[in-house]
């Protein structure tokens, strides 16, 4: 059974901005144009790799004129891609260029560091992966296939006490503890190339962070069919007293939240039906998509919606 993360949500300002920086500077596809089923005023824009595959996920709320997020404890700390190691060198280049500041390649686990923030502030980094080389990238656009990015490396979450967490991770989510550098316990998902690192960084006494732009709203965690979700909402109820919301149909996967212990939302989303569901893959992300309960008020939607170019 395949495990890692499914997707990563965020809250960013405008759409336009957003979309060039994540699309036109970072290279992932826009995957699916859509609004925030419980807002839909607002888009819901995924980006990611060719297929949509998940782990490589990252998807937005663009909500204009939202305040800005306080990052602290209960709260994602950053998220990390992944690309080939000789590409560190490219992107400090391309985001030099940009006018993008970058701190430091630092090393983490063996491997190299490269973190940056978006226009909203969200905390970002692409580490360099041994052996990402040989794995496809999303290669429309100015950036060369050997610098592209290859999907999620993982998130580091904010934690005031890492044993909660790790337990959900590993009894739940199918995640194993594999080390520890200073504050940060590493977990891994077996089998998992795209998303499958989860870093818990201890900090006791850290006031608790506010979501807003540049936040993650939530870190969303695969399961592969309607059953193995159930399993997995059993066992948070049953072993660790953490029930979960009803599933609800997100149109691309189904889907149950649950508050983790450490204070971030997490999500269990199953891999069905994908992206592909409604628009055929060499057109993913081109037209608006809608729900077919929302299809009614498409004229009114589309009007109150911002041009993205």
């Amino acid at each position: 059974m395949q495990h890692g993360i499914h997707h990563v949500t965020a809250i960013s300002g405008p759409a336009p901005r957003n979309l060039k920086f994540h699309v036109g500077l970072l290279g992932q596809r826009l995957v699916k144009k859509t609004v925030n089923f419980d807002d839909p005023g607002t888009y819901h824009l995924y980006y990611g790799d060719a297929g949509g595959t998940p782990g490589s996920i990252l998807t937005f709320f663009p909500w204009e004129h939202a305040a800005a997020g306080k990052i602290g404890s209960g709260e994602t700390g950053e998220t990390a891609f992944r690309v080939p190691v000789a590409a560190l060198t490219h992107w400090t280049d391309r985001f030099a260029k940009s006018g993008v500041a970058v701190q430091p390649i630092e090393h983490r686990f063996g491997e190299p560091v490269l973190r940056f923030v978006d226009p909203d502030g969200m905390r970002l980094a692409l580490v360099g992966v041994t052996g990402a080389e040989d794995e496809p990238g999303w290669t429309e656009g100015d950036i060369p296939a050997d610098h592209a990015i290859r999907g999620f490396h993982g998130v580091t979450l904010l934690v005031a006490d890492v044993a909660p967490t790790a337990a959900v991770l590993t009894d739940v989510l199918g995640f194993e503890a594999s080390g520890t550098e200073g504050a940060v316990t590493r977990f891994l998902a077996p089998g998992a190339t795209q998303g499958g690192v989860i870093d818990l960084k201890a900090v006791p006494g850290m006031s608790r962070g506010r979501q807003g732009t540049g936040s993650v709203h939530h870190v969303a965690f695969r399961a592969a069919d309607d059953a193995a979700q159930a399993e997995m909402a059993r066992k948070l109820v049953e072993h660790h007293g953490l029930p979960t919301t009803e599933q609800k149909d997100r149109q691309y996967f189904r889907s149950v939240y649950f508050r983790e212990p450490g204070g971030t939302i997490f999500e269990i989303a199953t891999d069905q039906p994908g992206f592909a569901v409604d628009e055929p893959q060499d057109r993913l992300g081109e037209a608006l998509k809608l729900p077919a309960f929302l299809e009614a008020s498409r004229s009114r939607i589309e009007a109150v919606l911002p041009a993205l170019t």
